[in-house]
């Protein structure tokens, strides 16, 4: 008994050990798990820090983000107003110049219409003349000036009208002939197996000008070009004055010198007559400056313009015809127009002149002034 209860006590005693080291075992565990937990909730307290810093962050990002959004939002719609802006002044701009493109092509066809109204294109007819007598005082001073050649030319432009296409004009010896067609509303024209019918109409003359230009050549001074200055201006203007004084090259005694130097141009003013005609037959004349320089020589005009007068033409004889038909061609329908147009049974009378111009043709008509001495 006493073997089997020590057996049984050392057993327990073994059961007591292996119970502790379990106990000591789960002990440590428990630490274990304890330290684990406390390091979880640790962490999870700085997780949760960080969460809410991170949400907090988050929060001012998308408040800025937003802000962001709004302020672009508002310089988008304010580029947008204002390029609309731009888009209506542009607008309004190119209508505004198509304004003044309009009233600029109406002042231009008023510029072309006064230019050529007022354009004068004469020929002057080159007259024999011959030496009469000595100017006395009185002359001289009226008109002759010793030391300038004068010329007046008296210009006058003569009235015209654009004859078209179907149109004609007729001039009539008498004026009361004129005067009964342009009462009549049309007129009925026999042409071989047809009629035309036209209508007359007054003529209106382009206003016309006379005036008188007055040329005067200067005997003793002459112009001057492309004497470029090389050298100290007033060393330019000896050199001018020296060279232009030498009998041996043309030249004679020098009175005055004009220069300029910026333009390379100037006058010469000589004490007598008759050289600056034999300079400006030359035409160059070499200027001695260390080296030779070739000037153009030209004479001095003065032009003057004098009684500029406008006047309005007007065609007391002549009629003018519109609405032509073209049927035949232009010389025989020229014919039976004339042909009415005597006929006193028409209200007609004697033709003095009579062009008509066909269909795709245009003719400029002149007319000269009517009076007993000059044929109209």
């Amino acid at each position: 008994m006493t073997d089997t209860g020590d057996q049984v006590n050392g057993e327990q005693l073994q059961q007591i050990s292996d119970a502790r080291e379990e106990l000591e075992k789960w002990k440590k565990f428990v630490e274990a798990a304890d330290t684990e937990r406390s390091r979880l909730m640790l962490e999870k307290m700085d997780s949760e820090s960080m969460k809410k810093q991170a949400q907090q962050e988050t929060a001012e990002l998308w408040n800025a983000t937003e802000q962001l959004t709004d302020k672009f939002d508002k310089t988008v719609q304010d580029i947008q107003d204002e390029i609309s802006n731009f888009d209506k002044t542009n607008q309004d701009l190119r209508k505004k110049l198509q304004g003044i493109s309009e009233q600029l092509k109406i002042k231009k066809a008023e510029s072309d219409s006064l230019q050529q109204r007022f354009k004068i294109k004469a020929q002057i007819p080159a007259k024999k003349m011959k030496f009469t007598h000595v100017a006395t005082d009185e002359e001289s001073d009226e008109y002759v000036d010793v030391l300038n050649t004068r010329a007046v030319f008296t210009i006058i432009q003569r009235p015209s009208v654009l004859l078209k296409g179907g149109q004609a004009l007729i001039t009539f010896e008498e004026e009361k002939v004129a005067d009964q067609i342009l009462r009549l509303a049309k007129c009925s024209v026999t042409c071989d197996n047809s009629k035309v019918d036209v209508k007359p109409y007054p003529l209106s003359l382009d206003p016309s000008v006379k005036f008188e230009v007055h040329i005067t050549v200067s005997k003793k001074t002459i112009k001057f070009s492309n004497a470029l200055s090389v050298v100290p201006d007033d060393r330019m203007r000896d050199r001018l004055e020296l060279s232009f004084s030498k009998p041996s090259r043309g030249g004679g005694e020098v009175e005055t010198v004009d220069y300029d130097p910026k333009t390379g141009t100037g006058r010469i003013t000589f004490c007598n007559t008759g050289v600056a005609e034999n300079l400006v037959a030359k035409q160059n004349f070499y200027v001695d400056i260390g080296r030779g320089m070739e000037v153009t020589v030209e004479p001095l005009y003065e032009f003057q313009l004098k009684k500029f007068q406008t006047f309005s033409g007007v065609s007391k004889r002549t009629v003018l015809l519109k609405g032509i038909q073209d049927v035949t061609d232009e010389e025989d329908l020229q014919d039976h127009l004339e042909i009415h147009f005597q006929k006193p049974s028409n209200y007609g009378g004697e033709v003095e002149t009579i062009k008509y111009v066909s269909a795709g043709k245009e003719l400029k008509a002149f007319f000269i002034e009517d009076s007993p001495e000059v044929e109209v």
